[in-house]
């Protein structure tokens, strides 16, 4: 970040307006230009690479078929080991780690294997021309930086100058600007050809192109690359001049002459042209930087203010925050909820409840609880309200669906006919408001952000204020029933009881707006009184799963006096335990049944929940047997039972779901299911091919695991074996003899391994869920262990076998642990001459530590050499013979091209593993779809209470979410008075998608439609629904 402060200009000093208007901060920092240097330099490179004879590489392989295994293994593993930074769905930090150290890695395994070679590519000379240049560039960009900071500082330059650049920003041009001179060695030679030039200045053959008579001579020229290549360096990388052209240069900067009395013997007269690219790239980025900063947006892009202010906005775009990452094995939130969960479980639960709390702070008007029922609705005719829950996870997934809610209306097709449905006039929302954890982060970026950004609130409205006497109504408005903006009421999930129901509290109950969703609501359950005798109870089942007694006194009061016997009831519960008794064989809510069989007595028409993130509809369905058949089922006790978590969090299966059919005695039929089954089942398939993709946080818990397993096998001394045999079924028979050899070697001999083995079994098994029996937990959880041991023993013998092949070829461990320096030095005077002394004065300046920084980086850069000669070091001394310090620097350097080749794999194995579990045993139903992270099939519930006493439920999906957002445009040109409120507004959205048939305004359809008929209807059930597809 720049600093703010605004020295003294001298341009304040002078009386120069267009000078001060155009050099001036009129408008902020433009845009970066060095995406245009790096895609110059990536063709230059591309063209050089590619003017070479590429099929040298096939006939220098000797025809065997080992290093096109070897190249294939390792160019695969480093592809599928990058393959999830390519996408737009991994932070920047990780991305740029992962770009640097694949290229380390890549390259010091690369500059040994022989192909590199036979066409001509010394890496060991590029390496070593590439760490000096890097080094240089750096260091001279670094006092670059400061000086012009200085300027700006003094008031030379203008402000948007002092906006300091980033160091990542300095090292990846240092890198892309040291790779261009590094090809330009390896292809044109350190010394310029030396040709005499024309005593006048001819056209580049290059622009020929445009001349009719020399078109056939170029394309003559493309065919034959080799000469144009020639031609290129001759003419465009020719030497720039003599050391006598630039004389004040040549005895400061290039030759050191004044360091040695201009006395220096041998000097060379001629510029190199490595230096002369260098010059011109680190020029051309100081002028790109010095034009940027210091004479503005003007100079490049001449827009006027209005022009610039338009596409500013059309710049503009949400800070949403990405799904949660659950299998993040460094995400503080994951431990943080983790912690939260151990201790909601053994201390609140049983010993601290805050419902508790909330009854005992409950004030008592005419017999029934003031603060939990709310009967301002009552009076209506007719009324809109909506139902959502589960929201508070991704932001494009969560701004989607209130987006959606927040349109004052919705057109919709229904078969042949276009139907309107008018926005709620009351939000309830089911619970589980933020994920992975309840906290002021969590609230206010996962749920108030997009929910702001779709309904603003009052421009009154603060985030810091705390309503202590609820409701606190606008001035204009005396009470409750007399507001017509829409309101919300929210009960809490099992993720808001986290942290004892303390952010809930904080946020709920004692905040008046969430958006422009006005919040009377004071505890964290309630009862509505709605139009035409319908009720809505909010149940806080907490982490019990069921109601506590306060909360079961004051339902069960208000059922006998305020409940007519003709009234309809709607319950809304945050978990839907009628699915999930069913699923896990158990039975939950004892108190809600008591309420909902021996109380209400049929007068439950309905219940909604979610906590399931997917849309799922049972309805009762008589009998078609004999009458006394349908005796023998019992009352019907609740006639529809619907779940909705489709508010923002990832995707649940319904497939897992699809065999329940039985609630009280009562059987069900399922009549929607969104998304459906068949396409829920597909989607599983994504565990395989996605899981890393969607999860890359795991490398860091899969690379560690994998190499515990197999820590105590390296190094695999034996393995000549393998490669003496002459056909290839030989090879796998002697390779996968040596897999069984070193799983028995774990399984006896060893303790680190074993002890890493136990334990992933233990929490293999443990991680089996409870539904099946426990010799199923017990056979599941051994397989997966076995498949992970499996595949890290493989992993781990063709590490080996790869090392000991370029030991046996001369490749590797061949002069110690500083060959690449040895190498240099033995180069490095007939490559770079040194005629001054300069490198023999640095070292003694620097007491040796010169020397020893380039020594010491060569052979941190060539980890293949290191783990090679220590290898060897072990295979004929032993591992006695090792020092500690050395121990660590073989594991070190053994991790490092291990975990490359193990985090995709141990991805796979896992996401394999989900993927069975799901669709064959069907387990794991979270686990197996909160690791894809899946922003799409959203929806929620629309409801409408008729005047003759029917209640209309309509389910809206959005099949895909937008990833991309703008600026709604009919948002920004609307009228805005400035105590207008947002709900008043035809358009009250902030952003639209970027793509308009992406919309979910335009994408929204209706997955299910039903009718409940109310009182005096003689058919309780009737229903009009539609199937999801």
């Amino acid at each position: 970040m720049g600093s703010d402060r605004q020295p003294a200009r001298l341009l304040d000093t002078l009386k120069m307006e267009r000078v001060r208007t155009i050099l001036t901060h009129t408008y902020p920092y433009p845009h970066e230009h060095s995406r245009h240097a790096i895609i110059a330099v990536a063709v230059g490179c591309l063209f050089f690479i590619s003017s070479d004879n590429m099929h040298t590489l096939i006939e220098k392989l000797d025809n065997n078929i080992k290093w096109w295994s070897m190249y294939a293994c390792l160019l695969g593993f480093f592809y599928f080991f990058s393959s999830p930074f390519i996408g737009k769905t991994i932070k920047p930090s990780y991305s740029n780690f992962s770009r640097w150290y694949i290229a380390w890695i890549l390259v010091a395994a690369l500059y040994h294997l022989p192909s590199f070679l036979s066409m001509g590519v010394d890496l060991r000379m590029n390496l070593s021309l590439f760490l000096t240049i890097y080094v240089s560039s750096i260091l001279f960009l670094l006092v670059f930086h400061i000086i012009f900071l200085g300027l700006w500082y003094i008031g030379l330059v203008s402000r948007v100058a002092g906006k300091r650049p980033e160091i990542l920003t300095i090292l990846q041009n240092c890198a892309v600007l040291s790779i261009a001179c590094c090809v330009f060695y390896s292809h044109c030679g350190n010394r310029a050809m030396l040709r005499k030039r024309p005593p006048e200045r001819k056209i580049s053959n290059w622009f020929s192109f445009f001349k009719k008579e020399e078109r056939n001579t170029l394309l003559a020229k493309f065919l034959r690359m080799n000469e144009l290549k020639d031609e290129v360096c001759s003419s465009w990388f020719a030497p720039v001049g003599s050391a006598s052209d630039y004389p004040l240069l040549s005895k400061w900067v290039l030759y050191g002459e004044l360091a040695c009395n201009g006395s220096c013997p041998a000097s060379s007269d001629e510029i190199s042209p490595i230096y002369s690219l260098w010059a011109t790239f680190i020029g051309l980025y100081i002028a790109n930087y010095v034009v940027e900063r210091s004479t503005g947006w003007a100079l490049t892009h001449p827009l006027s203010v209005e022009e610039y202010e338009n596409s500013k906005k059309k710049q503009m775009k949400p800070d949403f925050l990405d799904m949660v990452p659950w299998y993040s094995g460094t995400s503080t939130d994951l431990f943080k909820t983790v912690f939260d969960l151990l201790v909601s479980v053994t201390v609140f639960v049983g010993r601290f409840d805050m419902r508790m709390m909330q009854a005992a702070m409950s004030k008592v008007h005419d017999g029934a609880q003031g603060d939990l029922l709310y009967d301002h609705l009552s009076g209506k005719e007719d009324l809109w309200f909506d139902f959502m829950a589960d929201t508070g996870d991704g932001g494009n997934s969560s701004y989607a669906v209130a987006r959606l809610l927040a349109q004052p209306s919705l057109q919709l097709h229904k078969g042949d006919s276009v139907c309107t449905l008018q926005r709620g006039d009351l939000l309830l929302v089911g619970g589980d408001l933020a994920y992975p954890n309840p906290s002021a982060f969590t609230y206010e970026r996962r749920l108030f952000c997009p929910f702001e950004y779709a309904l603003q609130p009052p421009p009154w409205y603060k985030k810091e204020h705390i309503a202590a006497n609820k409701p606190e109504l606008p001035a204009q408005v005396s009470e409750l029933k007399q507001y017509d903006g829409p309101q919300c009421f929210v009960i809490p999930g099992n993720h808001d009881w986290f942290d004892g129901l303390q952010t809930f509290m904080r946020y709920i109950c004692h905040k008046s707006w969430l958006g422009g969703w006005f919040m009377p609501q004071k505890k964290s359950y309630f009862a509505l009184q709605l139009p035409q005798g319908w009720w809505v109870f909010g149940l806080d089942l907490a982490l019990h799963c069921d109601i506590d007694v306060y909360q079961f006194k004051f339902f069960s009061q208000l059922i006998k006096e305020k409940v007519g016997e003709s009234d309809s009831v709607i319950i809304m519960t945050h978990e839907p335990n009628w699915l999930l008794d069913w699923y896990w064989n158990d039975i939950s809510g004892k108190n809600v049944s008591h309420l909902i069989c021996d109380y209400l007595r049929g007068r439950c028409k309905l219940r909604i929940a979610g906590d399931l993130h997917h849309y799922m509809r049972h309805s009762y369905v008589p009998s078609e047997g004999p009458s006394h058949v349908q005796q023998n089922e019992g009352p019907v006790r609740v006639p529809h039972l619907l779940v909705n978590g489709c508010g923002g969090a990832f995707l649940h299966p319904t497939h897992v779901f699809r065999n329940f059919n039985k609630l009280y005695g009562t059987t069900y039929e399922c009549k929607a299911a969104y998304p459906s089954f068949e396409d829920s089942s597909r989607i599983a398939l994504g565990n395989i091919l996605k899981f890393r993709k969607k999860n890359w946080q795991f490398d860091f818990i899969g690379g560690i695991i994998y190499f515990i397993l197999v820590f105590s096998n390296f190094p695999q001394c034996k393995l000549g074996h393998i490669l003496r045999d002459d056909s290839f079924s030989g090879h796998l028979r002697s390779f996968f003899g040596a897999v069984w050899n070193a799983f028995l070697y774990v399984v006896e001999q060893s303790y680190v391994s074993l002890a890493g083995a136990v334990l992933l079994l233990i929490t293999a098994i443990c991680f089996v869920p409870s539904k099946v029996s426990r010799k199923k937990q017990l056979i599941i959880g051994v397989l997966h262990v076995l498949a992970h041991l499996a595949a890290a023993l493989i992993l781990m013998l063709l590490l080996e076998v790869g090392v000991e092949t370029c030991i046996q070829h001369k490749l590797l461990a061949t002069s110690g642990y500083h060959s690449l320096y040895q190498w240099y030095r033995s180069v490095e005077s007939e490559h770079f001459p040194d005629p001054t002394g300069l490198r023999a004065r640095m070292e003694q300046w620097t007491f040796g530590l010169y020397p020893a920084c380039i020594k010491y980086l060569m052979s941190a850069f060539d980890i293949p050499e290191v783990m090679a000669v220590t290898r060897s070091n072990i295979c004929k001394k032993g591992m006695a013979s090792l020092s500690r310090g050395g121990a660590v620097i073989y594991y070190a350097s053994v991790f490092l091209y291990f975990w490359v080749f193990s985090t995709p794999v141990v991805s796979l194995v896992f996401g394999s593993y989900l993927y069975i579990c799901i669709n064959w045993l069907h387990i794991h139903f979270d686990e197996a779809f909160s690791s894809l992270r899946i922003a799409n099939y959203k929806a929620f519930t629309r409801f409408h209470i008729t005047g003759d006493g029917d209640l209309e439920v309509f389910t809206l999906a959005v099949d895909k979410v937008p990833k991309e957002w703008r600026l709604d445009p009919d948002w920004d040109k609307e009228d805005k008075q400035p105590q207008q409120w947002s709900h008043h507004r035809n358009n009250p959205s902030k952003w639209s998608a970027a793509a308009g048939h992406q919309d979910p305004v335009n994408t929204v359809r209706i997955v299910d439609h039903f009718v409940i008929k109310g009182k005096d209807q003689t058919d309780p059930v009737s229903c009009d629904g539609s199937v999801s597809r």
